[in-house]
Formats: C-alpha cells, structure tokens, sequence
C-alpha cells in the first residue's frame, strides 16, 4: 500500500484488510479508496485466499468520506478529483461484488454513510452490538454513493430505504439486524473471535460451491427463471468434476467431516 491507512494482512487462506485512520473514524482520504481497491482486486487474484475480511481500526468501522477534504474540493470547485473519488468507491463495490471468494464485513462503532454502503457491499455482515449505522449524506447535501441506492432497496422495503436515504438517521445493530441488514450481532468483545469463527467455516467450504453461489445470489436479482435454471446445471456441472465433490459425497456415506482442499 502506498500509506498505512490501509493494512492487509494474509494468514491460512484468510485476507484481512483494516481501515486504518482510527483518529477520523477511518474516514476515507486521500488513496485510501484506490488502496483498498488494489487490495481487494489483489486478493480476489491470489488462489491462496479463500476469505476476505473487511473490518475498521479503533472504535468505527467507517465514518465514510472526510468531509473536511469534501469541504476543500467545493471550495475550490474540483469536480475532476471528486469524480476520481467517486471512481475508486466503484472499484471497491465492483471488486468485492466480482470477486469469487466470500467477502465479510466485521463491523464496530460507527458505519456511516460510504462505511454503510461499503459494508452492504460485502457478502456477509457481523456486528458488535454497539455498531451503528446510517446513511449520513442528506446531512451535508450529497447523495448516496457506493452501491447505496442499489443495496439498500433489495434488502429493506422502500419506505424504510427512503426514511435513511430522506433522514439520514443512525439506527443501533439491533434494529439493523430486524431489518435484516446484518447476519449475526454479538458482544463487543466477542467481534473479533466470532468474526474469525465465521471466516474459518468459509474457508472451509469447497471453493467452487462458493464462488458459483455467490454469483447465483446476486444474478438472480435481475435474471428470470429460466437463466436461472440454466446457470444452476452449468454450476452444478462444474462442481460436479472437482475432487471437493468426490471428497463431500465420500465423506457423507462415510458419516465424517470433509476435508475440502480447495
């Protein structure tokens, strides 16, 4: 990475990537977007990894944009660099959403505005109980960006996407969660364990199963039933020839765990 705002760290298949601006709640500035866009696009290329894991240093996941270094793009009227701002959120949706491998977001404090939208981005989303989130934009005059206004209307029912977008109102993970915005929450102190627990059975899990899945998952928001149908026997096809399958099917009539090599 071109700063320290950006951490990755690669243990046994795992890829952790940390926002690293702790004393601006990880604010993004700076390369900080082109940087995590390299390490995402880095990581969905290496076939060591099977997970990646998005978290935030300190005590916030994202507060989002530094509207400090907004405030000086409006005054000096710079659309051009805030376009290449806007251009490198898009690289970090579209590399997690491209990506083969599960992505999953390990959210503390504050999840705010791009942080929101940077996290409904991922595949999979654990909170501490003491997260918050809200999409902060209406606040400083700006509209919804990285994925926002896709993300949120497939997951809530428009009158609650509209309230956030219209209000800009921070609700607590318990309320994410009944929303169905969040897979799990837990205890502060347990974020970090479960997280690893989570990234564990993901990496775990036959690759090829995973990536074709995945894919499932966000094509059938737009394909009819039939390009469905078609996609699953193509996929199932796939899985059907690599040894991950060989070894599931073995180990079932065996009554054992698998060992997916990956």
């Amino acid at each position: 990475m071109s700063d320290q705002h950006i951490e990755v760290a690669e243990a046994d298949g795992i890829v952790t990537i940390t926002l690293n601006r702790p004393e601006k709640l990880n604010a993004f500035v700076g390369r900080m977007r082109r940087d995590l866009a390299d390490a995402l696009e880095h990581a969905s290329g290496n076939m060591d990894v099977r997970v990646v894991v998005l978290r935030g240093a300190g005590r916030a996941f994202c507060a989002g944009g530094d509207v400090a270094k907004m405030a000086e793009l409006i005054e000096r009227e710079d659309a051009d660099e805030f376009a290449r701002m806007l251009g490198a959120g898009r690289r970090v949706v579209t590399a997690i959403r491209q990506m083969t491998k599960p992505v999953v977001a390990s959210i503390s404090g504050a999840a705010s505005g791009a942080g929101f939208n940077l996290a409904l981005a991922c595949d999979l989303r654990i909170a501490a109980e003491s997260a918050t989130f809200s999409q902060s934009f209406v606040k400083v005059g700006l509209h919804p960006d990285w994925g926002g206004t896709y993300f949120l209307p497939r997951i809530v029912p428009p009158n609650i996407a509209c309230e956030m977008f219209f209000l800009g109102d921070a609700i607590d993970a318990r309320r994410a969660h009944e929303l169905g915005l969040l897979n799990r929450v837990v205890p502060d102190n347990q974020l970090e364990a479960e997280t690893r627990k989570l990234a564990e059975r993901l990496r775990a899990a036959p690759p090829e199963s995973i990536a074709g899945a995945k894919h499932a998952v966000y094509l059938s928001q737009h394909a009819e039933l039939e390009e469905m149908l078609q996609y699953e026997t193509e996929a199932q096809l796939r899985c059907f020839q690599t040894p991950e399958a060989r070894e599931g099917v073995r180990a079932f009539l065996e009554k054992r765990p698998p060992r997916f090599m990956g």
